[in-house]
């Protein structure tokens, strides 16, 4: 699904676009990729078992997963980040903060594999970045901003695109359909450091959001982090 010129949706259960089992909605993160003149940049690579859906996807519009450079990870997560030792054995190169660096490489209890009843395979990152750095990736300055509490790895990405201001968000915000906050079952799960991040992020003003899990947000995003804070501090104070 084409979001902005060059930029595309390409993973997901909960809005149909890829598939895991009969009756899960969340075994699989939404994965999205930007296509610049140097490669591709992959947001999130989904649980795994669906990596040749996304591959499909990508086909469809052209894209070839050869050309996948860099996967930049939101969070450490199975349905995030289950398909990146797959990814490691094409060469692509992982970027993601040093929480969810250190994770992935352990693929314990932080990956959530229980939750999906799958075993995580851990796979190294090769670059680990830091809250606020500036980082440049085929061409692109993308903004990490570590937003820790839905895990303590969670990262949201900015960055410019066709004249818009764009966040990968993961999981920091809920969907329409199941809430305002991500999943609180992780085992590094934190509502008052979760509250303190969305305070954060509700301070920031963006033009889409590109969230974990269900449909892009195409209008005023920041009203929803707005909502989604607003609920913290009714919720967990």
């Amino acid at each position: 699904m084409q979001l902005l010129k060059n930029l595309y949706q390409v993973g997901g259960d909960l809005n149909g676009i890829t598939y895991d089992q009969p009756g899960a909605l969340w075994n699989d993160a939404n994965s999205y990729v930007l296509k610049t003149p140097e490669g591709l940049i992959l947001f999130d690579c989904g649980c795994g078992d669906t990596l040749e859906q996304l591959f499909d996807n990508m086909r469809y519009w052209g894209l070839s997963p050869d050309a996948i450079r860099y996967c930049i990870l939101t969070h450490a997560h199975l349905d995030h980040a289950g398909a990146g030792h797959l990814l490691k054995q094409r060469g692509v190169q992982f970027i993601a903060i040093g929480e969810t660096a250190d994770a992935v490489a352990s693929g314990d209890e932080r990956c959530c594999g229980f939750l999906y009843h799958k075993t995580f395979q851990p796979f190294t990152v090769d670059q680990v970045v830091t809250d606020g750095q500036q980082i440049t990736v085929l061409g692109l300055e993308i903004e990490v901003m570590h937003l820790p509490g839905h895990s303590m790895g969670c990262t949201a990405f900015l960055f410019n695109w066709e004249g818009k201001r764009i966040v990968i968000s993961g999981d920091v915000i809920g969907t329409l359909l199941s809430g305002d906050f991500g999943w609180s079952g992780s085992i590094d799960f934190d509502k008052k450091i979760y509250t303190e991040s969305l305070r954060r992020f509700a301070r920031v003003d963006t033009d889409l959001m590109l969230p974990g899990h269900g449909m892009v947000y195409f209008h005023q995003p920041r009203r929803r982090v707005e909502d989604a804070l607003n609920s913290a501090l009714m919720q967990w104070r």
